[in-house]
């Protein structure tokens, strides 16, 4: 069964960093293309980044030069390391799964949690 736990969310003032991980089951995850997605308050979702099943990346221009995407295959997980943390980067943070292997998009098409496979979101709150 497809499974994705993110953690490390957390408090944090604005420019400190946080880690978030995605521990994926079920699945090979070097086999897929994932993807961070978040939701602020009150708002619709918000692509963050993509890496390929080929390992290369990209992100959402709010976030470039801040955070960066990266996969452990061995461990099968994802990361997502946010430096230079601002108050809008306030929001649940969800991991995404592609919905078939090796064939992806850059973006989720539609951004909605009808797309691929959603974990449970970790809240990232930054604040003074």
């Amino acid at each position: 069964e497809v499974e994705l736990v993110e953690s490390g969310g957390g408090l944090v003032q604005p420019g400190g960093s946080l880690r978030l991980s995605c521990a994926a089951s079920g699945f090979t995850l070097s086999s897929y293309w994932m993807y961070w997605v978040r939701q602020a308050p009150g708002k619709g979702l918000e692509w963050v980044s993509t890496i390929s099943s080929g390992g290369t990346t990209l992100c959402a221009a709010s976030v470039r030069d801040r955070f960066t995407i990266s996969r452990d295959n061995a461990k099968n997980t994802v990361y997502l390391q946010m430096n230079s943390l601002k108050p809008e980067d306030t929001a649940v943070y969800y991991c995404v799964r592609s919905p078939d292997p090796y064939a992806g998009s850059w973006l989720p098409a539609p951004m909605t949690k009808d797309f691929g496979y959603w974990g449970q979101g970790t809240q990232v709150t930054v604040s003074s």
